[in-house]
């Protein structure tokens, strides 16, 4: 007999909301009835709570609907000290206190429209899923997807108490497909070298260029690099070349300035002999 009523007092240690149970009706009062579960406490169902099945009007008195002995089917709603409060309409799987976003639910495919699907997973209203949520890829029509009937797993992407409103999705619980590139995309998508700068191909002048006849630097570096057995470059033919002309066009132009100075001082000393004549 002790063993019995242990394991009656460890069940009921165990007893949560929304837990079905099939009692029989113990006592009917104003409030409502006594129901018996076989626990180690009696359930007490509220007028408010009660079904006609019958009809869908208000039940006014229990003993209208409910007799002594009947067995009935109740759901807990809440657990008290000294019995348990039930209701005989059937509770939902999901209060909106319960549904949070990025939570995964089941549930059962009831109507299909142009934009989307809904979903039936036991909340006050269906979810909804968008047609943009229903696969990775492009999708025409939900029926290419879902239809009417299917048993569907989805994430919850948000939830509007305010507005009853239950958004879900197919695809946040499917792996994004890779994309195979084929190697000759592969090549041409990869970032190109950086261009180089053009190079200025405008020389800058150097001060033998500047003065063509003064060549003297151009001589010194060239006589101080060393002397090798190999052919002289066209560079420094070309080298030679110049300095052997500048060499001449200086001796020309000494020449030119010497030959200016002896004649101008003959003029000066024939105009000076003629003037004493003509003083004398």
């Amino acid at each position: 007999m002790e063993s019995s009523v242990v394991a009656v007092e460890d069940r009921s240690s165990e007893i949560k909301q929304k837990m079905h149970f099939t009692g029989t009706v113990k006592k009917i009062m104003l409030a409502g009835a006594i129901v018996d579960l076989g626990l180690d406490k009696l359930g007490l169902v509220h007028i408010s709570q009660l079904v006609n099945p019958s009809a869908d009007q208000p039940i006014k008195r229990a003993e209208d609907v409910l007799q002594v002995g009947q067995s009935v089917e109740v759901w807990v709603r809440k657990v008290k000290e000294d019995h348990y409060e039930l209701t005989m309409i059937k509770p939902l799987d999901l209060e909106w206190r319960e549904i949070k976003s990025g939570m995964v639910v089941k549930g059962t495919v009831v109507r299909l429209e142009k934009f989307g699907a809904f979903v039936e997973i036991g909340a006050e209203r269906p979810g909804l899923i968008h047609i943009s949520e229903m696969a990775h890829g492009y999708v025409r029509t939900p029926s290419e997807v879902v239809n009417e009937g299917d048993e569907v797993e989805a994430q919850v992407l948000e939830v509007n108490r305010r507005k009853k409103q239950i958004k879900l999705s197919l695809k946040a619980l499917q792996e994004v497909p890779v994309k195979e590139v084929p190697v000759n995309d592969f090549v041409e998508q990869q970032p190109s070298a950086p261009r180089e700068k053009p190079v200025n191909k405008r020389k800058r002048r150097t001060r033998s260029e500047e003065n063509p006849g003064d060549f003297s630097e151009l001589a010194l570096s060239s006589s101080s690099e060393p002397q090798g057995e190999a052919d002289p470059t066209f560079m420094e033919i070309a080298l030679r070349e110049a300095m052997e002309k500048a060499k001449v066009r200086k001796n020309q132009q000494k020449e030119k300035r010497s030959k200016f100075g002896s004649r101008e001082q003959e003029d000066i000393l024939s105009r000076t002999l003629e003037n004493k004549v003509r003083t004398s």
